[in-house]
């Protein structure tokens, strides 16, 4: 197998942006060096996969699950948003992401298949608190200055808990920060609380924070692989993804069973201490898994996009239920040899 890798550079991305265009630097093709290595023998069959820094990847290198009869070339992207964009634009065969981007994705008009759903942790998805805080509960953020990343999971399970308590998300002072903001704003006290995901919840608590709430329980931890449709209906590139797949999944098992060596490998990609990578697998709600589509999946896919709908972040009602497809359900479900 060969495997290309382009790192694109990290864009923000915000909703009015979403499948501006033909994705400008995005559309793959348009891009020298990949398009090279694209070239090649008419026949042969190139499955052209956008991952995220250090993950699917990196899980099948590190497991030795990277060869293949298919060439893969894998394209690094710094959002789902941005990989819903490039396979809208045909520049990308298959990518994952949360719940939430695909949702507005279709809203615009998107061409895209939901295919198979990751499994994983949301335990460190959280609300945090500063050092000290006379906050107890979520119905204590009542009038509070709360940050958060907007249209990500966490303006949906702050919502979701809100929503609980008795609150509306407009009965508290929702700030809208990147996460480097909200770090910023929550260390010099400019915000009572702070909805946030990853790397910053460990370095936060480090440093005094308090978790309030996790979004276990709000958040379903599922993360959804799309693919375009003209992908799918290549047989070629059909047969490739469902060996993707397959290969992911052993790639996920081999990454469970061996938790501190993945540690050493993940952590040296990312920049982190070993040891706070190694505390975040060890304590997340589950270990990142490649699963068939059930009905469930559909209805916590289509409860986010209710939700961004009722917030007036998503703006108009989408039933998301017929960009899912179930082709790869055999594979998904055969037992590991």
């Amino acid at each position: 197998m060969t495997t290309d890798i382009l790192r694109l550079p990290s864009t923000p991305f915000g909703r009015r942006s979403l499948l501006r265009g033909a994705c400008g630097a995005l559309a793959l093709g348009t891009l020298p060096g990949l398009a090279q290595a694209a070239s090649g023998p008419a026949s042969e069959t190139v499955l052209r996969i956008a991952d995220y820094k250090a993950l699917d990847g990196l899980a099948l290198d590190a497991s030795g699950n990277a060869g293949s009869s298919f060439r893969s070339q894998f394209a690094e992207f710094a959002s789902g948003n941005l990989i819903v964009e490039a396979i809208n634009a045909g520049s990308i065969d298959v990518g994952s992401s949360s719940e939430i981007p695909p949702a507005f994705g279709i809203a615009a008009g998107a061409r895209l298949s939901i295919v198979a759903v990751v499994k994983d942790d949301v335990n460190w998805q959280v609300v945090l608190v500063p050092p000290g805080s006379p906050i107890q509960s979520v119905a204590d953020l009542k009038g509070r200055r709360v940050g958060y990343v907007r249209a990500t999971t966490t303006q949906y399970y702050l919502a979701r808990m809100l929503g609980e308590a008795g609150l509306r998300f407009t009965d508290i002072q929702a700030i809208s920060l990147t996460p480097s903001e909200g770090q910023a704003a929550f260390e010099q006290g400019a915000l009572d609380a702070w909805a946030i995901y990853g790397y910053s919840v460990p370095f936060a608590i480090k440093k005094g924070a308090r978790v309030l709430v996790t979004s276990n329980g709000y958040l379903s931890g599922n993360y959804l692989y799309l693919a375009s449709p003209d992908a799918l209906a290549d047989p070629g590139k059909s047969a490739a993804i469902g060996d993707y797949f397959l290969r992911l999944r052993r790639a996920f098992a081999w990454r469970a069973a061996n938790l501190e060596r993945w540690a050493q490998v993940h952590s040296t990609a990312i920049g982190v201490p070993v040891e706070t990578d190694l505390e975040i697998l060890r304590k997340n709600s589950r270990q990142r898994d490649l699963a068939p589509i059930a009905d469930a999946d559909i209805a916590s896919a289509q409860n986010v996009a209710d939700t961004f709908h009722q917030l007036g972040v998503l703006p108009k009602r989408i039933d998301i239920a017929p960009a899912f497809d179930r082709r790869f359900t055999d594979i998904l479900s055969r037992p590991l040899s």
